[in-house]
């Protein structure tokens, strides 16, 4: 299949990155479609949570649900449109879980933001009900399974840090205060788990 004759010649060889990606199990197209989107999908997140913390965490599983799923991809779609409506997505459920948002998600972030990706394309989105539908199960599922399947490959250290934050949702003090271990040191440490996962997409035969 081809990419639509419209699309930017970004698109196209976003297009062509994709392809090589899933046919030619070329790791090295996965680590270019993420250096290309990974500080504008970040700064599009931000902009939704205002936490760099959180920010850089949802850019993370963005980017691992994308490559988890990249065969589900519609090329009649810029391949930057899929992903920041994926981010989108999930920074929409993110903002849901927290405690202390509870009242709704417009008061953390407007849906008239009028977000865009980074070919400029305006993101549409519909917010859901507060409860999970069927398919966003089967999505948090394959969320975790990615995560658990990252996690294997991680050192000890590093691999309890990542069941702290990612499966018991812990916080970056609360990670802290419970390896009795200083909070720059957790979120150092953090920071390396997320580099080690771009390097096993680079350098490993794992297939996303």
């Amino acid at each position: 299949m081809d990419p639509k004759p419209n699309f930017s010649l970004r698109a196209k060889e976003d297009f062509n990155l994709v392809q090589s990606a899933l046919i030619d199990k070329d790791e090295k197209a996965y680590s270019s479609l993420m250096a290309r989107y990974r500080d504008s999908l970040y700064f599009l997140i931000l902009k939704m949570v205002h936490n760099q913390e959180d920010a850089e965490d949802l850019t993370f599983e963005a980017f691992s649900k994308a490559f988890k799923n990249l065969q589900k991809y519609d090329p009649q779609y810029s391949f930057s449109t899929w992903l920041f409506k994926i981010a989108v997505n999930g920074a929409i459920d993110f903002i849901r879980k927290k405690k202390r948002q509870k009242a709704s998600v417009k008061k953390t972030f407007s849906i008239d933001d009028n977000l865009e990706n980074a070919d400029g394309e305006t993101i549409e989105f519909n917010l859901k009900s507060p409860g999970l539908d069927p398919e966003e199960k089967i999505i948090k599922d394959q969320r975790i399974e990615l995560v658990h399947d990252i996690v294997e490959k991680l050192s000890p250290r590093y691999k309890r840090l990542i069941e702290l934050r990612y499966f018991k949702e812990m916080s970056y003090q609360e990670i802290a205060d419970h390896l009795k271990q200083p909070l720059g040191t957790i979120k150092a440490q953090l920071a390396r788990a997320r580099d080690i996962f771009q390097n096993i997409i680079k350098n490993t035969s794992t297939k996303f």
